[in-house]
């Protein structure tokens, strides 16, 4: 488990990283829009960050929210996705653990993912209808229910969910464009869906 130090060192590697590099470029190769004089627009799971430039200072559009009240590891993953923006989605899809490296943080996907997505949503599928059109999701027809995000421009997610009942559990896959390793690495992509679900499931709980 990460402490906060490490999300706190993190950070400033990413932002050392990035300020050499102009907003125009971060812009174009993030696919996140360059607002003002200087900052990126960045929706992120129902919320859009105003991410200044060179300091790579959030705050939240439209929300008197300070940075310090933003997650860190937020703002660490699309630190890290802005860094590694730098590729093409394939539109071929792939399962967690066929991603080149990610058999390490295997266990950590499925318990930060996979097994909360099951517990909430796995005996009635249909409760995830309404949280996933708030998070812009794209309704797919696989499984009992399946929906489709863009959590990142260049990072599109698939969802899919099959009921249980009292005598067969549920079961449950999130899959990704096989490019996502492109982006973000293995520790990261467990991260964006562990996010993506709890997300979810905090929607769901109102």
């Amino acid at each position: 488990m990460a402490r906060i130090d490490d999300y706190v060192a993190a950070r400033k590697l990413a932002v050392e990283k990035l300020a050499p590099e102009s907003i125009e470029t971060l812009a174009e190769r993030s696919g996140f829009e360059k607002i003002g004089n200087g900052a990126l627009q960045v929706p992120f799971l129902g919320r859009t960050y105003r991410v200044s430039y060179p300091g790579f200072e959030f705050a939240v559009e439209g929300e008197g929210t300070a940075e310090k009240d933003i997650p860190l590891q937020e703002q660490v993953l699309i630190l890290h996705y802005v860094m590694g923006a730098d590729g093409t989605v394939s539109g071929n899809w792939v399962a967690y653990r066929e991603i080149p490296g990610a058999s390490f943080y295997f266990s950590a996907f499925v318990k930060r993912a996979i097994d909360p997505l099951k517990k909430m949503f796995g005996m009635d599928a249909s409760l995830l209808q309404k949280p996933a059109a708030r998070l812009d999701g794209n309704s797919i027809d696989v499984g009992d229910a399946g929906f489709e995000f863009r959590l990142f421009p260049k990072i599109p997610i698939q969802l899919i969910l099959w009921e249980g009942d009292a005598e067969f559990p549920a079961e449950a896959n999130i899959l990704f464009d096989d490019s996502v390793g492109d982006f973000l690495s293995p520790e990261d992509i467990a991260w964006l869906a562990g996010m993506l679900v709890y997300r979810l499931m905090g929607l769901a709980r109102g």
